[in-house]
């Protein structure tokens, strides 16, 4: 049997990360067993419905990989994709009404009111929110009436009032519920839509969907799914629950909460390949223990028993430290096609070289969004305090380093040639003459040329990029500084 699965996201905005990381699995599962993964739009709650939220839902899968082997776009022979579209076929009200033919399903003509008033007595201290099934002794004639006078209606899903209901869970195990406290759950809203527990059932089953994924708040709402593919007499698909994905250890990760959805972590400079390696790791774990890997090597490790039932709390630091160990291992190309872009923003100076500029960032960045404050200093030199030139491992003081910045000026300006070999040959030469340690030079100059504590490269690098003319002239200002700093 061919191994399916599918995505149906709702277009309600945003990508959540629980929702990537679910889409994640999913292609998981299908593509480690040689099977289909199928995107489907679930757009059945128009009143959620935001304009562009689909195209959000394309460039997301896009953008991560994770590519659909059919959908809105790539019609596989269980088209169409879209539930709206397949309502208008009027495919849900067809198996609607085929379990009404067989007494599992039932028609409803309650009122707001009267469904109300259900509800404020419940409130006052009734067991469960149930519809009180009003509408299930009504007789044939007296619906055909109802409908033939244009009352406004639902259709009802039939519950077992004894009995329990036992499913597994590929996460949880085996789960079993008391049919008595099951509802008799609406199947067709008033206004023909079906609602997304129906929905689901039913198109999973035409899709001939094998494993579904989802969010372990579903859990309860499963033995319903049961009972109406028992109903059909349908095969039920394997059941994959996940834990939530937690802020903290008492708050779930939310965009109501200002928590960042996929978006706004691309904008914030994390690539998509760490964010989907990191999503992975949010309650699975691989048998070796490996951290990092691309697509292709988590496709080949995943397996579904490596899920756990533990909530996964989101660790934007551990998050942010495997970005940084994407782009430090990133293939030159890839990298500067990143990089070259934000720096050429970043950079005003486009006379310096910005290819020398983003090579020295490589190991230092840890997100995209660190190169502005990194390389500020190539345009402007900061105002700083001398107190920059300690530096206790490097043995330098305020005194060593006006000594060593004097020192080197007259031999920087008699170079013949300006490159990085030639000043790094320069001010080595320049340490044998002094007598003194590397860093008793070479901390004063990075520091006269950068005027921060840390820099991106070195003294050599940076006065390799800088130039003749402002590297002399940043040291000069260096020695003023520290001259008047004596006084």
């Amino acid at each position: 049997m061919e191994v399916r699965t599918r995505f149906a996201p709702s277009p309600t905005g945003y990508m959540h990360i629980g929702n990537l990381r679910t889409a994640l699995y999913e292609y998981l599962i299908a593509k480690s067993q040689g099977g289909k993964f199928i995107l489907r739009i679930e757009d059945t709650d128009q009143e959620r419905y935001v304009d562009g939220a689909v195209d959000i839902i394309f460039s997301t899968l896009s953008t991560t990989g994770l590519i659909h082997d059919e959908g809105p776009d790539k019609d596989g022979g269980f088209g169409p994709y879209v539930q709206s579209e397949r309502m208008k076929l009027g495919i849900y009200m067809k198996y609607a009404l085929e379990l009404v033919e067989k007494g599992e399903a039932y028609y409803c003509f309650c009122t707001k009111e009267r469904l109300d008033g259900l509800k404020e007595n419940n409130a006052e201290g009734d067991a469960f929110a149930k519809y009180d099934r009003h509408c299930l002794g009504l007789s044939k004639e007296e619906i055909e009436e109802n409908l033939k006078s244009g009352k406004p209606f639902v259709i009802r899903q039939k519950m077992p009032q004894e009995g329990t209901t036992t499913f597994n869970d590929a996460v949880y195990g085996s789960i079993t519920v008391e049919n008595s406290e099951l509802d008799d759950q609406i199947l067709i809203k008033s206004d023909g839509m079906p609602t997304y527990n129906f929905a689901n059932v039913v198109d999973d089953h035409l899709m001939n969907i094998t494993h579904v994924v989802r969010g372990s708040e579903y859990l309860s709402s499963t033995p319903k799914y049961n009972l109406l593919y028992s109903a059909f007499g349908w095969d039920a698909p394997e059941y994959v629950h996940l834990p939530p994905v937690m802020k903290d250890a008492h708050h779930k990760l939310s965009k109501r909460n200002g928590d960042a959805s996929f978006g706004d972590l691309i904008e914030k400079g994390y690539i998509p390949e760490a964010v989907m390696n990191y999503i992975a790791l949010l309650g699975w774990s691989p048998a070796d223990n490996t951290e990092i890997f691309t697509l292709e090597e988590l496709t080949g490790k995943f397996n579904i028993s490596g899920l756990s039932k533990s909530p996964a709390i989101f660790d934007t630091a551990k998050l942010t430290w495997m970005n940084g160990e994407y782009i430090k291992n990133m293939e030159e190309e890839k990298y500067l096609s990143l990089v070259m872009p934000r720096l050429e923003s970043a950079v005003k100076n486009h006379s310096l070289d910005l290819k020398k500029i983003a090579l020295l960032l490589q190991k230092r960045l840890e997100t995209l969004n660190d190169i502005p404050a990194l390389v500020d200093f190539f345009d402007t030199l900061p105002e700083y305090s001398t107190e920059l030139y300690i530096h206790k491992k490097m043995k330098t003081t305020e005194e060593i380093s006006l000594s060593s910045l004097k020192a080197c000026v007259p031999v920087l300006e008699a170079l013949p040639d300006w490159n990085e070999t030639a000043v790094h040959d320069c001010l080595m030469n320049l340490v044998q003459e002094l007598g003194i340690k590397n860093g008793q030079l070479l901390w004063p100059v990075r520091t006269a040329l950068s005027g921060k504590p840390a820099s991106p490269g070195g003294a050599i690098e940076l006065a390799d990029i800088l130039g003749r003319n402002e590297s002399l002239e940043r040291i000069k200002k260096g020695i003023e500084l520290l001259e008047g700093q004596k006084k």
